[in-house]
């Protein structure tokens, strides 16, 4: 049988009081940085685990929001449902961007300041700084995983697969059979979990995949314009896009934009999300909607609700299909 790990363990291996060790577990501020170092090793490699954190200490009043980047409109999304609930349970939202940043210092000050729970929309998650929120007694859930699912790690996803293979069956149901998919980098699970409902849907419509009509984006507009131009280069060209994110899709239009193309007409167009920009590009942008503030909003309620950290938790929205203009029935030539 196990021993478990207590606080006079890793008060005597790393040389300090309890009351040391308790303060770094609490985020108190009168450690020095070396100490503090040292001790929060220490509560990692040992995997020590406080029970009932949540109800030693008074709850901060505050929810941390630690995000890679917050110029986006998915940004926006998850951002506006995580004030919306917090503010339903009086509590308040700080929220960092790490704005591609390694480094852990968002981790630093989320344990300083007595977090009532961080919602992450960060992908991957170090497994040391979960094991660090894990070890502070900082409840936590990872929102719209981009990376692989750690079981012991809490997430908060949608139906990546199922929604690729709506987005592809529409296209094939309007006539379309040259059908492209720009996804997203190749080394993230959505993305080839889109692309694998993307197949799905080719096959179950009999339809041959064509791997040139298959290409790897970054979720971003230029990236959309750099792979649809390639497509668009190609001795026969696709008649519709599946982008795998609303930013891809606004750079194929633009693409197609310079191109003289017109949308629907001449190339039909599915993204992925469904934000706010979605109904003011012109024509509106048919996409499949994952509830980005919805996911945000259970997150919020999530690591408020939950008594410990750490526990295994996989909650997974449905997406649908939001059929707007960019899309028609292939143009006969």
């Amino acid at each position: 049988m196990t021993t478990r790990v207590t606080i006079a363990d890793i008060a005597r291996e790393a040389g300090v009081s309890e009351a040391t060790v308790s303060k770094v577990l609490n985020g108190r501020h009168e450690v020095a940085p070396a100490t503090r170092s040292r001790v929060q090793g220490l509560l990692e490699a040992r995997g020590y685990e406080r029970r009932g954190m949540r109800l030693e200490r008074p709850a901060a009043g505050l929810v941390d929001l630690v995000t890679s980047e917050l110029n986006t409109p998915w940004a926006m999304e998850v951002l506006q449902g995580a004030e919306q609930e917090a503010r339903r349970a009086g509590a308040a939202v700080v929220v960092t961007a790490t704005e591609g940043r390694d480094d852990d210092s968002w981790l630093e000050r989320v344990t300083a300041r007595r977090t009532d729970g961080v919602l992450l929309a960060l992908s991957p998650l170090a497994p040391a700084a979960a094991r660090r929120l894990t070890a502070a007694g900082t409840p936590f859930v990872l929102v719209d995983p981009v990376g692989g699912f750690d079981p012991s790690v809490p997430t908060i996803g949608v139906t990546n697969w199922a929604g690729g293979l709506a987005a592809t069956e529409h296209l094939i149901g309007l006539g379309h059979r040259r059908v492209s998919v720009i996804t997203g980098p190749p080394d993230l699970v959505c993305s080839q979990q889109r692309l694998d409902g993307y197949r799905a849907a080719l096959g179950r419509a009999g339809i041959a995949v064509d791997d040139t009509l298959i290409r790897y984006g970054d979720f971003r507009a230029d990236g959309g314009a750099r792979e649809v131009a390639a497509l668009l280069d190609l001795p026969e060209p696709p008649t519709a896009v599946f982008a795998g994110s609303d930013l891809q899709a606004t750079g194929v239009y633009a693409e197609a934009h310079r191109r003289g193309l017109r949308i629907p007409d001449q190339l039909s167009v599915v993204g992925f999300d469904d934000v706010a920009l979605c109904e003011w590009v012109s024509p509106a942008l048919t996409t499949v909607r994952q509830p980005l503030t919805e996911m945000a909003r259970i997150a919020i309620r999530t690591v408020l609700d939950r008594p410990g950290t750490g526990q295994p938790l996989r909650i997974e929205l449905a997406t649908t299909l939001v059929t707007r203009e960019s899309t028609a029935a292939p143009a006969r030539s």
